[in-house]
C-alpha cells in the first residue's frame, strides 16, 4: 500500500494515551470530550480519532476515516514536491562583437530554455584587450534581454565581473488561466460521510446522554 510510509506517524482509536482530547472533525463544534467519550463519538460516525496535535493542551484530535486521512497527506506531500521541483540554468556565451547571424541563433536557444521552465545567464566574455568594448557588451545583453521580453523577466540586470558581464533570466510563467480542481467522484463502497451540523449535535447529545447515564 501507498500510504504505508506514513502510518505509525500518528496515534489513532485506542493507541492515543491522553486522558481527554479536543475533537474536531467536519461538521463539528471544537469540544472537549474524555477519552472514552471521543472514541463513542468517533464510532457514531463509523470513522476513525486521528491524534493530530499531540503536544497541544490537550491534544487535537480529527474525527476521520484513517485510510482517507493517509490519503489526504500523501497528496499534500506529492504537490509540495512538484513546488520544489529543481530549477536549472542554462548559460549562453556571447563575445563583445558578435553577428547578427549567431546572436539570433543563441536567442533561439534561449527561447528554448526559457520555454521549457529554465533559467538562463547570458554573459559577454571580454579576452585580452576586448574589455575596452565593455559598453557594446552591455548594448548586446540589455538588447537580448529585450527580445527575450515576452519569455522572461529580468533577474539581473548586467555586471561585470572579472572578464564576464552577465545578466540572469526567468522564465515567466503562464498566462493561461488555471483549471478548476476536478471534484473526487463518489464511490458507493466508501463508509458514510460525515455528518450534517445538525445530525452531528444529535450524536454528540447521545454521547453526552449516555456518560450521564
Amino acid at each position: 500500500m501507498k500510504n504505508d510510509n506514513l502510518k505509525g506517524q500518528h496515534r489513532i482509536n485506542e493507541q492515543i494515551r491522553a486522558k481527554e482530547v479536543r475533537v474536531v472533525g467536519e461538521g463539528m463544534e471544537p469540544k472537549v470530550y474524555p477519552i472514552a467519550q471521543a472514541l463513542k463519538l468517533a464510532e457514531r460516525y463509523e470513522a476513525d480519532l486521528v491524534e493530530i496535535s499531540p503536544n497541544a493542551q490537550p491534544p487535537v484530535c480529527r474525527i476521520i476515516d484513517y485510510s482517507k486521512f493517509l490519503y489526504q497527506l500523501k497528496k499534500r506531500q506529492k504537490e509540495q514536491k512538484a513546488k520544489q521541483t529543481k530549477i536549472n540554468v542554462k548559460e549562453i556565451r556571447f563575445g563583445p562583437q558578435t553577428d547578427d547571424h549567431d546572436y539570433n541563433f543563441k536567442l533561439k536557444h534561449a527561447i528554448g530554455f526559457l520555454s521549457d521552465g529554465d533559467k538562463v545567464k547570458a554573459y559577454v566574455f571580454f579576452k585580452g584587450r576586448s574589455i575596452l568594448f565593455k559598453e557594446q557588451g552591455e548594448v548586446l545583453l540589455l538588447r537580448f534581454a529585450n527580445d527575450l521580453e515576452e519569455y522572461a523577466k529580468v533577474d539581473q540586470l548586467p555586471v561585470l565581473e572579472g572578464k564576464r558581464m552577465t545578466i540572469q533570466l526567468s522564465p515567466k510563467k503562464p498566462g493561461a488561466a488555471k483549471k478548476p480542481a476536478a471534484q473526487p467522484a463518489t464511490n458507493p463502497a466508501e463508509k458514510p460521510a460525515t455528518p450534517k451540523p445538525a445530525e452531528a449535535a444529535k450524536i454528540e447529545e447521545a454521547v453526552d446522554g449516555e456518560a450521564d447515564e
